[in-house]
């Protein structure tokens, strides 16, 4: 499927390159965030890089494509398709993460160490976020009566994983 995606949507392979490069710095978390999110925010796609059956996104939850995951297993790229009322219970991550909004608005409330809110971000298309372990507790909702759609690259293999929650929290 990866290879298939690649031969088709060449500004994913753009973009796969350019974060194989700044992954390579091999810099800490919170600086490679810093550079994969340059890489993004210069690459991001549109949704016309995923099918027609990927932009609809899952009834029940928010639904994850993997779009790539470097062979060495040093990132993922995945499409995450948020239908209206949709969204995540308050968790952090195992990795870094970098995430841009290629369709709709997506709402995130940032979380102390206590799970006191302490910041909220409404993320428009074009906008692009990173973070790194520790200081990434949020929770990351589509308000809006439309589809939202967002691209996010891991610090780790989500295909072996199955994710990139460290924990969920009540």
């Amino acid at each position: 499927m990866t290879d298939t995606l690649r031969r088709l949507h060449p500004a994913l392979n753009e973009l796969v390159a350019a974060v194989r490069d700044a992954v390579g710095v091999r810099a800490d978390w919170a600086t490679t965030a810093d550079l994969v999110a340059d890489q993004l925010r210069r690459r991001l796609p549109t949704p016309a890089m995923l099918t027609p059956e990927q932009r609809l996104g899952d009834p029940d939850r928010a639904r994850g494509h993997i779009l790539h995951v470097e062979p060495d297993s040093s990132f993922s790229v995945l499409a995450v398709v948020w239908r209206p009322g949709q969204g995540t219970r308050i968790h952090d991550h195992t990795t870094w993460c970098v995430f841009g909004e290629l369709q709709g608005v997506e709402h995130e409330i940032l979380y102390d160490e206590n799970l006191n809110p302490v910041g909220e971000n409404a993320q428009h298309v074009g906008e692009v976020s990173g973070f790194a372990p520790p200081g990434d507790i949020h929770r990351v909702c589509n308000q809006a009566a439309t589809t939202a759609i967002s691209l996010h690259i891991y610090g780790t293999d989500v295909s072996r994983l199955g994710s990139s929650v460290r924990r969920y929290y009540d």
